[in-house]
């Protein structure tokens, strides 16, 4: 009878050694590709964080906080931009932070490259969204652990893994906010811009995205606040950062080091949710 329950009478699916037969085809025959692109993106990523480090910090700091003013004309927000990265420079975490900003905005920018393209066209598709929707929420219920695995053993240790994992996972929040921001525009706009003789792509950059842009934008946020919560997970594939400080305050049970890099990361969270919040947009 507990056989029955318990199903223990029906072979167990080989599913684990399925899946270590399909990495180890691809590390087999692949390797060369994915060492490759790991090792482009390590050269990128590393270029990047010596160029900002190679600027005095006071200067980039003043940088920070006038951009952050120009974008939402705010000198609470600017301020606010100065006296966070002053706090990062003073606690001794300012290389970590250039780190993590690059890991960020690079991964940011990957995630609405290609979430923003797909949320565009599942709008006009419905036919597509079906098919992508399931997909989607397979990729954000999926523990975040899980994503670790293939990336680590295709492309190995190191930034351009977090990178990875960061796009995949922060991704879906842009293709969903895009196709939320396309598919909420009113009716009538959408009518006035045909009775004025506009083609689809006049319609699509003339009407839907303006009107669309408040949700688009929230979407980006959505990205950034994803990719920040990847950091630390990052850190534990050799990602360098305020993510692996984290790890490494765990590891050795360094309470101070754990505090600092943790405050570090939620100062940069609130820094970047402020300056590329969009008034208008939804709420999240």
């Amino acid at each position: 009878m507990d056989q029955i329950f318990n199903l223990s009478f029906i072979p167990k699916i080989p599913w684990g050694a399925w899946g270590k037969i399909f990495f180890n085809y691809f590390t087999a025959n692949f390797d060369w590709f994915f060492r490759g692109i790991s090792s482009g993106m390590g050269v990128v990523l590393d270029d990047l964080v010596w160029f900002l480090l190679q600027i005095p910090p006071l200067f980039l700091i003043i940088g920070f906080a006038v951009g952050a003013y120009f974008i939402q004309k705010s000198w609470r927000v600017a301020l606010a931009v100065f006296l966070g990265f002053a706090f990062m420079l003073n606690q001794g975490e300012w290389k970590e932070t250039m780190q993590t900003l690059v890991l960020v905005t690079s991964s940011t920018a990957a995630a609405v490259a290609i979430g923003v393209p797909l949320g565009i066209f599942a709008a006009h598709r419905p036919g597509f969204w079906r098919f992508l929707s399931p997909l989607l929420d397979l990729m954000q219920t999926m523990p975040t652990y899980v994503y670790l695995i293939p990336a680590l053993i295709l492309f190995g240790l190191g930034a351009p893994s977090g990178l990875l994992v960061t796009v995949i996972f922060a991704a879906p929040a842009a293709i969903r906010m895009t196709h939320l921001g396309v598919t909420s525009v009113p009716r009538a706009m959408v009518e006035a811009g045909l009775a004025f003789g506009a083609n689809p792509r006049q319609l699509l950059w003339k009407v839907e995205l303006p009107a669309a842009l408040p949700t688009v934008m929230a979407g980006v946020t959505e990205c950034i606040m994803l990719a920040l919560s990847m950091v630390v997970i990052a850190g534990l594939i050799g990602a360098n950062g305020l993510g692996s400080q984290v790890v490494r305050g765990l590891n050795q049970f360094n309470i101070p080091l754990g505090v600092e890099a943790g405050t570090c990361i939620v100062f940069l969270a609130l820094m970047l949710h402020r300056v590329t919040h969009v008034k208008g947009g939804v709420s999240h």
